[in-house]
């Protein structure tokens, strides 16, 4: 049977047959066979297609692993867990950011610690310029699911006034080239804080703030699922957010 997830793959990224051969040094008529024999490859070289395609081998090959092994493997994705957001060490964030290479994602109602530390701001600004893309998805203060969040916490329009004062406090990167900024309206389960292969997944707890619940670092692991998974909870929203004119 076909691979057609993997031929659909290389189209989707605007590479052949050829271009990926040469890339993981095989064969172009070994990977003709991987395509359309649907012949499942050797582990390295599953995990150099994978990288080379920046997509998960679990998504290429969905019958390669056993469960056991995505399970053990996205285990070891989780490089710490923290009880709370607040602590996270303070440089965790910087640190996370600054590693980014090609792609930093914020995926939050507000996130008003990030907007309001102006290092930090200046940070993503300075990511941009580099060629890093920065997007930022704040929650729509109009929208009813950011006056229930409010309501949730107890601070009711407080929600709101701390997203607008977000995109105020964001203005000054905005106008870069590479900074994109969108206003959601989804139900927020986790903040999302993304660098490149790595992040910082902020749960959400029913009446209390942010702030006050657990945080994951991950890092992603060829073969897991868990940092796929949240990568694609935030492509989604993304989709369907609202562009802010800069």
């Amino acid at each position: 049977m076909a691979n057609e997830r993997l031929r659909a793959a290389l189209l989707e990224r605007g590479k052949s047959v050829a271009d990926l051969a040469q890339a993981i040094e095989v064969d172009p008529k070994t990977v003709e066979r991987w395509i359309t024999k649907g012949r499942a490859p050797y582990r390295k070289h599953r995990y150099a297609v994978s990288t080379y395609l920046s997509m998960d081998e679990s998504y290429l090959w969905p019958e390669a692993l056993t469960r056991e092994q995505v399970a053990s493997a996205s285990e070891s994705e989780i490089v710490n867990l923290y009880p709370h957001r607040w602590a996270v060490p303070r440089d965790a964030w910087g640190r996370l950011f600054s590693s980014a290479q090609d792609e930093i994602g914020i995926l939050v109602y507000s996130g008003m610690f990030l907007a309001e530390d102006s290092g930090m701001v200046r940070m993503l600004g300075e990511k941009a310029e580099a060629g890093t893309r920065v997007r930022i998805l704040l929650g729509d203060p109009d929208s009813a699911e950011v006056a229930k969040r409010g309501a949730d916490e107890d601070i009711h329009e407080g929600m709101a006034a701390k997203i607008r004062n977000a995109l105020v406090l964001y203005r000054p990167i905005h106008r870069l080239d590479g900074v994109e900024i969108r206003l959601h309206g989804t139900v927020l389960y986790n903040s999302i804080y993304r660098a490149d292969d790595q992040m910082l997944v902020n749960t959400h707890v029913y009446g209390a703030p942010a702030a006050n619940a657990p945080v994951m670092h991950l890092r992603r692991v060829a073969g897991g699922d868990m940092v796929s998974t949240y990568a694609e909870s935030f492509e989604r929203v993304w989709s369907e957010a609202v562009p802010v004119e800069s």
